[in-house]
Order: structure tokens, then sequence, then C-alpha cells
């Protein structure tokens, strides 16, 4: 990270961190969003969760052709094996 005047030393190192696990954290909240697919009572809440996914897949840095699969499904066991495999990774 380029150096900022505006963070102190210990806000700087915060921020590294952040940026040298955000692979984990994306991965972990595309966990979290398939839980919460398996128990959206209804459609509105649901699709909100899935354009969540969709941006966390990107975040997570997969492939478009495989977003798009994951995510026109709408199938949350389908998006789950895509997650599997990012963990394999």
């Amino acid at each position: 990270m380029a150096k900022r005047p505006d963070l102190s030393h210990t806000q700087r190192k915060i921020v590294d961190r952040y940026y040298a696990h955000h692979d984990t954290i994306q991965l972990t909240k595309l966990q979290e969003l398939i839980g919460e697919l398996y128990l959206a009572a209804d459609a509105k809440a649901s699709e909100k969760l899935w354009k969540r996914a969709e941006t966390a897949l990107r975040a997570a840095k997969v492939e478009e052709v495989t977003v798009a699969r994951a995510t026109a499904a709408r199938d949350a066991k389908q998006l789950a094996q895509v997650v599997e495999g990012l963990l394999k990774r």
C-alpha cells in the first residue's frame, strides 16, 4: 500500500492486514451467504443475498463465466460447490 500521511502507523498496519487477507475475507462472506440463502424466507430477501453473493464472487476474483453460472441458476448447492472449489485452491 502507498504511504498515506493521513493514517497513523497502527492504522496502516490494519489496512495492510485487511488487504493481505482479502481473499480469505471474501470466502468467509461467501460461506455465510450460502447459509443465509438456505434460510431465506422470501424472494425479496433471497434476491438481495444473490446480488451480494455475485459481488463477493467477483471480489474473490472468480472467472466471470463461473460467476454467471453460479448466480444464474439461483441454486445454493451450486454456489456451495463453487466456494468449495475456491477453498481447495
